[in-house]
């Protein structure tokens, strides 16, 4: 669903959204928009707000104030089961004592669906999870993923404008998890439907969204691109959430492109400041590990940054190795490359260097 200007129209409109349980906060005022189609994540530790938000949408919570509109509709004060919802949980909820294909279509039984249809949405939703054969068999006789791909059947083959997910992998093995993220990816994107998936692991909303809403302390942190919040976090606690990560206290001492950042007395390097922070300004300066290189004999790219310190360990993890290094002034950092025998054989207490280009780096104001 597109509006006049060609824009994709909303399927979720949030204004002012609070929870409050007497004088606590469960989460603070909130905004957000989520467009028709789109895969949102919801993500954060826990006690962040993230499954009191998914719990607002889907009406099983009522607001402390606020609204809620889902595909145009005003659902502030709809019953959970008028809002037309899709939930698919961790924990699969299918009946045990019916079959594959009766759990599926127990949600088209209660609809009044005819028989017929019935029947072939079922067969129709069951080849979309790629498991056509098993709607004779009992949820007991299927492997735990399989039944989460049961479970998201029963959830699709009403056709909900909107699907919730709270969690919806986190009783599999990790192998299992990114089989099943890929499966969800695939079905998303097939469907078209939009999708709001919680979760606490942020690998698993890296690979799967089209955008992140980051949540901490029981508000909104950062909303993005996937690509947005690991290169371009604008906060300490994103950037420390989101994928591996240094953080150097650094205070600004020239500005300028590339700026100058004081990391102690001894140490100083460029940076390209994403903010109009002027001199004197304290803050941290992020590294991600995979930008990092180590360096012997001094043998430095020109403009690169360099740090000096000492081997610490070094950890090979197959087709990429981890370096840890501490820098002269007490910090250590994490240096991902790609395995090369060459440095997987340097002894620990070995004097080093770390390099890093200008670009690389981000500086967050404390």
């Amino acid at each position: 669903m597109t509006d006049s200007s060609g824009a994709k129209a909303a399927m979720i409109e949030i204004s002012g959204l609070r929870k409050d349980y007497g004088s606590v906060v469960a989460l603070h005022d909130t905004e957000l928009s989520v467009p028709t189609g789109e895969f949102l994540t919801l993500l954060g530790p826990s006690g962040s707000g993230k499954t009191t938000l998914l719990n607002l949408i889907a009406g099983m919570a009522s607001p402390t104030r606020g609204r809620i509109v889902i595909n145009g509709r005003d659902v502030t004060e709809v019953p959970a089961e008028k809002r037309g919802l899709g939930m698919v949980f961790q924990n699969y909820a299918l009946m045990p004592h019916m079959t594959v294909s009766e759990n599926i279509a127990f949600p088209l039984e209660i609809r009044k669906v005819p028989r017929a249809e019935i029947r072939r949405r079922v067969a129709e939703v069951l080849d979309l999870v790629r498991l056509p054969h098993v709607g004779d068999r009992k949820p007991k006789e299927l492997s735990g993923g399989q039944q989460q791909r049961i479970s998201i059947a029963r959830c699709i083959v009403y056709k909900p404008d909107l699907i919730l997910m709270d969690e919806p992998l986190g009783a599999l093995d990790k192998k299992l998890r990114e089989q099943m993220q890929l499966e969800i990816r695939r079905i998303h994107k097939e469907l078209g439907i939009t999708m709001l998936y919680v979760t606490h692991d942020q690998e698993e909303a890296l690979n799967m969204s089209d955008r992140i809403m980051l949540m901490n302390a029981r508000r909104v942190e950062q909303i993005g691109t996937p690509d947005q919040l690991y290169f371009a976090p604008r906060t300490q606690f994103a950037a420390d959430f989101i994928g591996a990560s240094t953080l150097l206290d650094a205070t600004v001492a020239e500005t300028g492109e590339p700026a100058l950042l004081r990391l102690s007395a001894s140490e100083s390097c460029r940076v390209r400041l994403h903010s109009a922070a002027p001199v004197g300004t304290v803050g941290k300066l992020l590294l991600r590990p995979e930008a990092l290189r180590l360096v012997q004999n001094g043998q430095v790219t020109a403009g690169h940054n360099v740090l000096h310190g000492h081997l610490d360990n070094t950890l090979v993890t197959g087709a990429t190795s981890k370096h840890f290094v501490t820098l002269d002034n007490g910090a250590t950092l994490a240096i991902q490359e790609l395995t090369d025998p060459s440095t997987t054989r340097l002894e620990p207490g070995l004097r080093v260097q770390v390099s890093w280009p200008p670009e690389t780096g981000r500086f967050l104001e404390n």
